[in-house]
């Protein structure tokens, strides 16, 4: 499984981890680890984003806005698109993430700063 999450400037990573938890328990996964959190190439430096995949003890994955915009998603964001060039990070992200056949198993959740989706591989 995959963790896709967007981002304000700023955020604290225990804002991400807390919002990464409740859409892992609503994926009916709580207490997993995923493979890796996945996020826009704008954002990977973003302090909170990166502690977050430290304590998880998981990779940062990043991609191109291009990338990100090349994949179809259910919820796209007229916000994304003006911060990062993309119409959607988190799905986006957690898809890419997830390889080619990854499935959505939870689409965009909100915290304040965070976004958050999860996505799983084939099988």
């Amino acid at each position: 499984m995959y963790v896709g999450v967007g981002a304000r400037r700023g955020v604290a990573a225990a804002e991400v981890l807390e919002l990464v938890e409740r859409t892992l328990t609503e994926a009916g996964v709580r207490g997993l680890r995923p493979a890796a959190l996945a996020t826009a190439e704008a954002k990977a430096g973003e302090g909170g984003l990166v502690e977050a995949a430290a304590e998880l003890g998981v990779p940062l994955r990043v991609y191109g806005a291009g990338a990100l915009a090349g994949v179809a998603v259910p919820d796209p964001s007229a916000a994304a698109l003006a911060a990062v060039g993309t119409p959607a990070v988190a799905e986006a992200a957690a898809l890419l993430a997830a390889g080619e056949g990854g499935v959505l198993a939870v689409g965009k959740r909100k915290s304040a700063r965070v976004t958050c989706a999860v996505a799983y591989g084939p099988a």
